[in-house]
Protein backbone atom coordinates (compact mmCIF):
# COMPACT_ATOMS: atom_id res chain seq x y z
CA UNK A 1 0.00 0.00 0.00
CA UNK A 2 1.34 3.47 -0.93
CA UNK A 3 0.52 6.33 1.46
CA UNK A 4 0.33 8.87 -1.38
CA UNK A 5 3.52 10.82 -0.71
CA UNK A 6 6.06 11.20 -3.48
CA UNK A 7 8.72 9.76 -1.19
CA UNK A 8 6.73 6.58 -0.55
CA UNK A 9 5.79 6.25 -4.22
CA UNK A 10 9.36 6.84 -5.26
CA UNK A 11 10.61 4.15 -2.88
CA UNK A 12 8.19 1.67 -4.43
CA UNK A 13 9.29 2.74 -7.90
CA UNK A 14 12.98 2.24 -7.08
CA UNK A 15 12.16 -1.19 -5.67
CA UNK A 16 10.55 -2.07 -9.00
CA UNK A 17 13.56 -0.72 -10.92
CA UNK A 18 15.87 -2.87 -8.81
CA UNK A 19 13.90 -5.98 -9.69
CA UNK A 20 13.95 -5.06 -13.38
CA UNK A 21 17.70 -4.55 -13.16
CA UNK A 22 18.00 -8.12 -11.88
CA UNK A 23 15.78 -9.34 -14.74
CA UNK A 24 13.12 -10.33 -12.19
CA UNK A 25 10.24 -9.16 -14.36
CA UNK A 26 7.72 -11.60 -12.89
CA UNK A 27 8.39 -10.28 -9.36
CA UNK A 28 8.33 -6.63 -10.51
CA UNK A 29 5.00 -6.87 -12.34
CA UNK A 30 2.62 -7.21 -9.33
CA UNK A 31 4.44 -4.42 -7.50
CA UNK A 32 4.12 -2.14 -10.52
CA UNK A 33 0.45 -3.04 -10.85
CA UNK A 34 -0.18 -2.19 -7.18
CA UNK A 35 1.59 1.17 -7.51
CA UNK A 36 -0.26 2.06 -10.71
CA UNK A 37 -3.62 1.17 -9.15
CA UNK A 38 -2.88 3.03 -5.91
CA UNK A 39 -1.82 6.18 -7.77
CA UNK A 40 -3.64 6.29 -11.12
CA UNK A 41 -2.41 9.88 -11.70
CA UNK A 42 1.27 8.88 -11.32
CA UNK A 43 2.17 8.79 -15.00
CA UNK A 44 5.68 7.39 -14.52
CA UNK A 45 4.28 4.45 -12.55
CA UNK A 46 1.77 3.82 -15.35
CA UNK A 47 4.57 3.83 -17.91
CA UNK A 48 6.65 1.33 -15.93
CA UNK A 49 3.63 -0.94 -15.49
CA UNK A 50 2.89 -0.74 -19.22
CA UNK A 51 6.50 -1.64 -20.03
CA UNK A 52 6.35 -4.66 -17.76
CA UNK A 53 3.13 -5.85 -19.37
CA UNK A 54 4.75 -5.44 -22.79
CA UNK A 55 7.79 -7.37 -21.57
CA UNK A 56 5.57 -10.42 -21.22
CA UNK A 57 5.36 -10.49 -25.03
CA UNK A 58 8.81 -9.28 -26.16
CA UNK A 59 12.09 -7.87 -24.81
CA UNK A 60 12.09 -4.15 -23.95
CA UNK A 61 14.51 -1.91 -25.84
CA UNK A 62 14.02 1.18 -23.65
CA UNK A 63 11.70 2.73 -21.09
CA UNK A 64 8.39 3.59 -22.75
CA UNK A 65 9.04 1.10 -25.54
CA UNK A 66 5.78 1.75 -27.37
CA UNK A 67 5.55 -0.11 -30.70
CA UNK A 68 5.92 2.12 -33.74
CA UNK A 69 2.73 3.69 -35.07
CA UNK A 70 0.91 3.55 -31.73
CA UNK A 71 1.81 7.09 -30.65
CA UNK A 72 2.20 10.51 -32.29
CA UNK A 73 4.81 13.24 -31.75
CA UNK A 74 3.07 14.60 -28.65
CA UNK A 75 2.89 11.12 -27.17
CA UNK A 76 6.57 10.54 -27.84
CA UNK A 77 7.36 13.88 -26.18
CA UNK A 78 5.44 12.81 -23.06
CA UNK A 79 7.33 9.52 -22.95
CA UNK A 80 10.63 11.37 -23.28
CA UNK A 81 9.67 13.64 -20.36
CA UNK A 82 8.82 10.61 -18.25
CA UNK A 83 12.17 9.04 -19.10
CA UNK A 84 13.90 12.21 -17.95
CA UNK A 85 11.84 12.25 -14.74
CA UNK A 86 12.93 8.68 -14.08
CA UNK A 87 16.61 9.53 -14.70
CA UNK A 88 16.42 12.55 -12.38
CA UNK A 89 14.85 10.53 -9.59
CA UNK A 90 17.43 7.78 -9.96
CA UNK A 91 20.35 10.21 -10.06
CA UNK A 92 19.22 12.05 -6.92
CA UNK A 93 18.88 8.81 -5.01
CA UNK A 94 22.15 7.40 -6.33
CA UNK A 95 24.09 10.58 -5.48
CA UNK A 96 22.89 11.12 -1.94
CA UNK A 97 24.63 13.83 0.12
CA UNK A 98 27.01 12.52 2.74
CA UNK A 99 25.58 12.37 6.29
CA UNK A 100 26.42 15.55 8.19
CA UNK A 101 27.02 17.59 5.03
CA UNK A 102 25.20 20.81 4.09
CA UNK A 103 25.00 23.04 1.00
CA UNK A 104 27.78 25.64 1.00
CA UNK A 105 25.30 28.53 1.14
CA UNK A 106 24.27 27.79 4.74
CA UNK A 107 27.05 29.48 6.76
CA UNK A 108 25.05 30.39 9.87
CA UNK A 109 21.36 30.08 10.66
CA UNK A 110 19.73 31.64 13.71
CA UNK A 111 17.63 29.43 16.01
CA UNK A 112 14.51 31.37 15.02
CA UNK A 113 14.92 29.87 11.53
CA UNK A 114 13.71 26.42 12.53
CA UNK A 115 13.91 25.01 9.01
CA UNK A 116 15.65 25.62 5.70
CA UNK A 117 15.11 24.50 2.12
CA UNK A 118 17.56 23.93 -0.72
CA UNK A 119 16.65 23.10 -4.33
CA UNK A 120 19.04 21.38 -6.75
CA UNK A 121 17.56 21.86 -10.22
CA UNK A 122 20.03 19.46 -11.90
CA UNK A 123 18.64 16.64 -9.75
CA UNK A 124 15.06 17.95 -9.68
CA UNK A 125 15.34 17.73 -5.90
CA UNK A 126 14.20 19.76 -2.91
CA UNK A 127 15.96 19.15 0.43
CA UNK A 128 14.27 20.03 3.72
CA UNK A 129 16.43 20.70 6.79
CA UNK A 130 15.67 21.09 10.47
CA UNK A 131 17.83 23.65 12.29
CA UNK A 132 18.87 21.86 15.50
CA UNK A 133 21.20 22.78 18.35
CA UNK A 134 23.86 20.73 16.54
CA UNK A 135 23.28 22.44 13.20
CA UNK A 136 21.27 21.66 10.10
CA UNK A 137 19.90 18.13 9.79
CA UNK A 138 18.47 16.80 6.53
CA UNK A 139 15.01 15.43 7.33
CA UNK A 140 13.44 14.87 3.89
CA UNK A 141 13.97 15.33 0.17
CA UNK A 142 11.49 15.35 -2.68
CA UNK A 143 11.30 15.30 -6.47
CA UNK A 144 10.38 18.73 -7.92
CA UNK A 145 9.74 20.39 -11.27
CA UNK A 146 11.18 23.75 -12.34
CA UNK A 147 10.78 26.16 -15.26
CA UNK A 148 10.12 25.00 -18.82
CA UNK A 149 13.12 27.04 -19.98
CA UNK A 150 15.26 25.94 -17.05
CA UNK A 151 16.70 28.28 -14.42
CA UNK A 152 18.41 31.70 -14.11
CA UNK A 153 15.25 33.80 -14.38
CA UNK A 154 15.84 37.35 -15.59
CA UNK A 155 12.53 38.62 -16.96
CA UNK A 156 8.78 38.39 -16.54
CA UNK A 157 7.37 35.51 -18.57
CA UNK A 158 10.70 33.84 -19.45
CA UNK A 159 9.49 30.54 -17.92
CA UNK A 160 12.65 30.20 -15.87
CA UNK A 161 13.09 29.48 -12.18
CA UNK A 162 15.24 32.04 -10.33
CA UNK A 163 18.59 31.16 -8.77
CA UNK A 164 19.60 32.64 -5.44
CA UNK A 165 18.75 33.02 -1.78
CA UNK A 166 15.11 33.66 -0.96
CA UNK A 167 12.72 33.50 1.97
CA UNK A 168 9.18 32.12 2.14
CA UNK A 169 7.10 35.29 2.27
CA UNK A 170 3.57 33.94 2.84
CA UNK A 171 1.32 30.89 2.94
CA UNK A 172 -1.60 31.12 0.52
CA UNK A 173 -4.87 29.50 1.58
CA UNK A 174 -5.54 26.60 -0.80
CA UNK A 175 -9.26 27.47 -0.73
CA UNK A 176 -8.49 30.71 -2.58
CA UNK A 177 -6.41 29.00 -5.29
CA UNK A 178 -7.29 27.24 -8.52
CA UNK A 179 -6.98 23.44 -8.66
CA UNK A 180 -3.90 23.96 -10.83
CA UNK A 181 -1.89 24.83 -7.70
CA UNK A 182 -2.85 21.67 -5.84
CA UNK A 183 -2.58 21.61 -2.06
CA UNK A 184 -1.47 25.22 -1.65
CA UNK A 185 1.34 27.65 -2.31
CA UNK A 186 4.30 29.20 -0.51
CA UNK A 187 5.47 32.34 -2.36
CA UNK A 188 9.14 33.35 -2.10
CA UNK A 189 10.54 36.89 -2.23
CA UNK A 190 11.64 36.94 -5.87
CA UNK A 191 12.97 39.35 -7.00
CA UNK A 192 15.22 39.74 -3.97
CA UNK A 193 17.52 42.74 -3.43
CA UNK A 194 20.33 41.25 -5.52
CA UNK A 195 17.90 40.39 -8.34
CA UNK A 196 16.54 43.95 -8.39
CA UNK A 197 20.07 45.36 -8.36
CA UNK A 198 20.73 43.32 -11.50
CA UNK A 199 17.57 44.52 -13.23
CA UNK A 200 15.68 41.24 -13.05
CA UNK A 201 11.90 41.38 -13.38
CA UNK A 202 8.93 39.13 -12.78
CA UNK A 203 7.01 37.97 -9.73
CA UNK A 204 4.78 35.22 -8.43
CA UNK A 205 7.40 32.54 -7.88
CA UNK A 206 5.88 29.94 -5.56
CA UNK A 207 6.45 26.51 -4.16
CA UNK A 208 3.15 24.84 -5.01
CA UNK A 209 1.43 21.53 -5.72
CA UNK A 210 -0.05 19.77 -8.74
CA UNK A 211 -3.56 19.52 -10.25
CA UNK A 212 -5.68 16.56 -9.12
CA UNK A 213 -5.02 14.64 -12.35
CA UNK A 214 -1.23 14.88 -12.02
CA UNK A 215 0.83 13.24 -9.31
CA UNK A 216 4.07 14.83 -10.52
CA UNK A 217 5.11 17.07 -13.39
CA UNK A 218 8.09 16.62 -15.76
CA UNK A 219 11.45 18.00 -14.55
CA UNK A 220 11.04 21.21 -16.59
CA UNK A 221 7.32 21.97 -16.82
CA UNK A 222 6.47 25.12 -14.86
CA UNK A 223 6.31 28.83 -15.67
CA UNK A 224 9.10 29.40 -13.12
CA UNK A 225 7.69 28.01 -9.89
CA UNK A 226 9.01 25.00 -7.98
CA UNK A 227 6.33 22.28 -8.02
CA UNK A 228 6.02 19.25 -5.72
CA UNK A 229 3.60 16.35 -5.38
CA UNK A 230 0.68 17.48 -3.21
CA UNK A 231 1.38 15.26 -0.17
CA UNK A 232 4.98 16.51 -0.06
CA UNK A 233 3.94 20.14 -0.35
CA UNK A 234 1.42 19.58 2.45
CA UNK A 235 4.19 18.28 4.68
CA UNK A 236 6.33 21.32 3.93
CA UNK A 237 3.42 23.72 4.55
CA UNK A 238 2.78 22.08 7.92
CA UNK A 239 6.48 22.21 8.83
CA UNK A 240 8.09 25.49 7.78
CA UNK A 241 7.54 29.03 9.00
CA UNK A 242 6.74 32.11 6.94
CA UNK A 243 9.44 34.84 6.74
CA UNK A 244 12.13 32.93 8.66
CA UNK A 245 12.61 29.96 6.30
CA UNK A 246 15.37 30.46 3.71
CA UNK A 247 15.05 28.82 0.30
CA UNK A 248 18.24 28.26 -1.70
CA UNK A 249 17.71 27.54 -5.41
CA UNK A 250 20.84 26.44 -7.28
CA UNK A 251 21.66 24.73 -10.56
CA UNK A 252 23.72 22.25 -8.59
CA UNK A 253 24.23 22.22 -4.83
CA UNK A 254 27.73 21.73 -3.47
CA UNK A 255 27.71 19.72 -0.25
CA UNK A 256 30.46 20.07 2.37
CA UNK A 257 30.94 18.95 6.00
CA UNK A 258 29.02 21.33 8.25
CA UNK A 259 32.14 22.32 10.19
CA UNK A 260 33.94 23.52 7.06
CA UNK A 261 31.38 26.21 6.19
CA UNK A 262 32.17 28.04 9.43
CA UNK A 263 35.87 28.01 8.56
CA UNK A 264 35.07 29.68 5.24
CA UNK A 265 33.12 32.47 6.93
CA UNK A 266 35.89 33.74 9.26
CA UNK A 267 36.82 36.79 7.15
CA UNK A 268 33.21 37.84 6.85
CA UNK A 269 32.56 37.40 10.58
CA UNK A 270 35.54 39.63 11.34
CA UNK A 271 34.21 42.32 9.00
CA UNK A 272 30.71 42.16 10.46
CA UNK A 273 32.19 42.51 13.96
CA UNK A 274 34.25 45.51 12.82
CA UNK A 275 31.09 47.15 11.42
CA UNK A 276 29.31 46.56 14.72
CA UNK A 277 32.24 47.99 16.70
CA UNK A 278 32.37 51.11 14.52
CA UNK A 279 28.66 51.63 15.06
CA UNK A 280 29.04 51.07 18.80
CA UNK A 281 31.78 53.74 18.84
CA UNK A 282 29.50 56.15 16.98
CA UNK A 283 32.20 56.79 14.39
CA UNK A 284 30.16 57.93 11.38
CA UNK A 285 33.03 57.98 8.87
CA UNK A 286 34.26 54.58 9.96
CA UNK A 287 30.74 53.15 9.69
CA UNK A 288 30.32 54.66 6.21
CA UNK A 289 33.51 52.93 5.07
CA UNK A 290 31.58 49.64 5.20
CA UNK A 291 29.02 50.76 2.57
CA UNK A 292 29.33 50.74 -1.21
CA UNK A 293 29.04 53.97 -3.19
CA UNK A 294 25.90 52.60 -4.90
CA UNK A 295 24.28 51.51 -1.62
CA UNK A 296 20.48 51.64 -1.46
CA UNK A 297 17.85 51.20 1.22
CA UNK A 298 14.35 50.68 -0.11
CA UNK A 299 14.85 53.18 -2.91
CA UNK A 300 17.05 55.64 -1.01
CA UNK A 301 20.62 56.33 -2.04
CA UNK A 302 23.42 56.43 0.51
CA UNK A 303 23.12 60.23 0.72
CA UNK A 304 19.33 60.04 1.18
CA UNK A 305 19.69 57.28 3.79
CA UNK A 306 22.42 59.09 5.77
CA UNK A 307 19.96 60.87 8.15
CA UNK A 308 18.61 57.44 9.15
CA UNK A 309 22.10 56.22 10.00
CA UNK A 310 22.88 59.40 11.95
CA UNK A 311 19.62 58.97 13.87
CA UNK A 312 20.54 55.38 14.79
CA UNK A 313 23.97 56.46 16.02
CA UNK A 314 22.42 59.23 18.11
CA UNK A 315 19.90 56.84 19.62
CA UNK A 316 22.46 54.24 20.65
CA UNK A 317 24.85 56.93 22.00
CA UNK A 318 27.87 54.69 22.18
CA UNK A 319 26.09 51.76 23.85
CA UNK A 320 27.41 48.35 22.84
CA UNK A 321 25.39 47.02 19.94
CA UNK A 322 24.44 43.37 20.03
CA UNK A 323 23.58 41.34 16.94
CA UNK A 324 20.99 38.76 17.99
CA UNK A 325 19.51 35.86 16.02
CA UNK A 326 22.25 36.26 13.42
CA UNK A 327 21.97 34.43 10.10
CA UNK A 328 24.21 34.80 7.08
CA UNK A 329 23.89 32.91 3.83
CA UNK A 330 26.38 33.08 0.97
CA UNK A 331 25.61 33.23 -2.73
CA UNK A 332 28.44 33.01 -5.26
CA UNK A 333 27.97 33.44 -9.01
CA UNK A 334 29.56 36.32 -10.92
CA UNK A 335 29.83 38.04 -7.53
CA UNK A 336 30.39 36.89 -3.95
CA UNK A 337 27.49 38.04 -1.75
CA UNK A 338 26.06 37.53 1.74
CA UNK A 339 22.45 37.81 2.89
CA UNK A 340 22.58 38.75 6.57
CA UNK A 341 19.63 38.92 8.98
CA UNK A 342 19.85 39.94 12.65
CA UNK A 343 18.23 41.77 15.51
CA UNK A 344 20.16 44.96 16.30
CA UNK A 345 19.80 45.83 19.99
CA UNK A 346 21.79 48.45 21.91
CA UNK A 347 22.86 47.58 25.45
CA UNK A 348 20.31 48.77 28.00
CA UNK A 349 17.54 49.13 25.41
CA UNK A 350 14.88 46.43 25.38
CA UNK A 351 13.80 46.67 21.78
CA UNK A 352 15.66 47.09 18.54
CA UNK A 353 15.40 46.55 14.81
CA UNK A 354 15.30 43.35 12.84
CA UNK A 355 17.47 44.09 9.84
CA UNK A 356 18.52 42.46 6.61
CA UNK A 357 21.74 43.43 4.89
CA UNK A 358 23.23 42.41 1.56
CA UNK A 359 27.03 42.42 1.41
CA UNK A 360 29.29 42.07 -1.61
CA UNK A 361 33.00 41.29 -1.72
CA UNK A 362 34.88 43.96 -3.67
CA UNK A 363 38.68 43.87 -3.99
CA UNK A 364 38.72 41.17 -1.30
CA UNK A 365 36.81 43.40 1.14
CA UNK A 366 33.22 42.93 2.25
CA UNK A 367 30.88 45.94 1.87
CA UNK A 368 27.15 46.55 2.36
CA UNK A 369 25.08 47.42 -0.71
CA UNK A 370 21.64 47.18 0.93
CA UNK A 371 20.29 47.55 4.46
CA UNK A 372 16.67 47.65 5.54
CA UNK A 373 14.45 47.12 8.56
CA UNK A 374 12.20 44.11 8.19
Amino acid sequence: MVNGSDGAAEAKLIEIYALIGKAQIREALPKAKALAEALPNFQLAQLVYGDLLLAQARPLRAMGDVPGGLTDDSGRAVIEELREESLRRMRALRERPQPGSVPTQFLALAPRSRHAIAVDSSRSRLYLFENTADGLRLVADYYVSVGKAGTAKTAEGDQRTPLGIYYISSNLDRRTLKDFYGSGALPINYPNVLDSRRGKTGSGIWLHGTPPNQFARPPQATDGCVVLANPDLEHIIQTVEVRTTPVIIANQLQWVPARSVRNDSKQFEDTLLAWRNAKTAGDLQQVLSFYTADFSSNGKTLTQWLPTLKGELAETQGRTIQLKDLSYLRWVDTADTMVVTFGEVAEGIRTGWTKRQYWIRQDNRWKIFFEGVM
